[in-house]
């Protein structure tokens, strides 16, 4: 953590709420879908890979563990590169690092290179599409945030009732090698994903002379932080934050197991990894309902922290 990202938007310009918002809010889908889903969905290959390298079910759990790690300990990074260049650069070169970090793993030796590859290169890509995406929806959504949100997260089941069963029908025809190598290449559509992503342009004004006295006090004005820990001082936000924190230490463990736990009870690999489809199917139609609840009058304002945009 230590830092956030400062939405330093165009002033003067107000959230469409819908047009060119709807094809970010599928980007944001998409990218939702990849950054929550693969660790999880990364599980169904753990078999294979402890016969490959002899290794337990703690050593291939570090794997997700790696990807969560980056994915959320870079923030700070993310923060920097997006005040510094912009959500669209920063999210395309996130999804060649994210592709790269696959097709890399494939040509993996040990367990070792997996984590670096994997783990490093693959959760500091998904790491750079995710916080970008947030920020571009929130700029061209206001008052349907909280559905927009909503929809956006759903983006985690969907994708997950998908890779899942993908992951094992690669790994069943072409081995984890070429399942990693594959993955990489669905990974490209992140930059697809990012180009989606087009700045809000400010209204046109019409030029006037300007003063000597309104040129300086423009030349004077405060050079953009990249990174602001002002947001630091509010309770609410510090009490969340723990809060969430918390509850991510236990989160991902039963999907990352759940899938090697039940093919180690001896069920068909098929049947195991139906087991991820399932949670996400069930999630597909939670998180939209909660998006919805909470952009509705009634709702106290406090409870917008419910909204499912850093939900996982």
């Amino acid at each position: 953590m230590g830092g956030v990202a400062l939405d330093d938007g165009p002033t003067g310009v107000k959230a469409p709420d819908g047009g060119w918002g709807w094809a970010v809010l599928f980007g944001c889908f998409i990218i939702t879908g990849f950054s929550y889903a693969f660790p999880k969905a990364v599980s169904v290959f753990f078999k294979e890979l402890i016969k490959e390298f002899g290794v337990g079910y703690s050593d291939t759990a570090w794997i997700s563990s790696i990807l969560l790690a980056m994915l959320y300990g870079t923030g700070p990074l993310c923060s920097v590169m997006v005040n510094r260049f912009g959500c669209r650069p920063v999210m395309m070169l996130g999804g060649i690092f994210a592709s790269l970090g696959m097709i890399l793993a494939s040509f993996s030796t040990s367990i070792i290179h997996i984590y670096l590859c994997t783990g490093v290169i693959t959760g500091l890509g998904l790491a750079l599409n995710f916080q970008p995406s947030l920020i571009m929806l929130n700029r061209y959504f206001s008052e349907k945030r909280p559905l927009a949100n909503g929809l956006a997260a759903a983006g985690s089941p969907v994708a997950l009732c998908c890779l899942s069963p993908l992951g094992q029908v690669l790994q069943h025809h072409y081995g984890w090698r070429g399942g990693f190598l594959i993955l990489g290449g669905v990974l490209l559509n992140c930059c697809a994903c990012g180009a989606l992503m087009r700045p809000l342009v400010p209204p046109k004004k019409v030029e006037e002379p300007e003063s000597g006295t309104k040129a300086v006090e423009e030349k004077k004005k405060p050079k953009a932080k990249l990174l602001d820990f002002s947001v630091f001082k509010d309770r609410g936000f510090v009490i969340y934050t723990i809060a969430a924190s918390i509850m991510v230490l236990g989160l991902f463990v039963p999907p990352v197991f759940v899938v090697s736990y039940a093919k180690e009870m001896g069920n068909e690999d098929t049947k195991s990894a139906l087991l991820l489809t399932i949670l996400g199917f069930i999630d597909i139609f939670a998180r939209p309902t909660c998006g919805i609840i909470a952009g509705l009058k009634w709702v106290p304002a406090l409870c917008l922290f419910l909204q499912l945009r850093h939900d996982l």
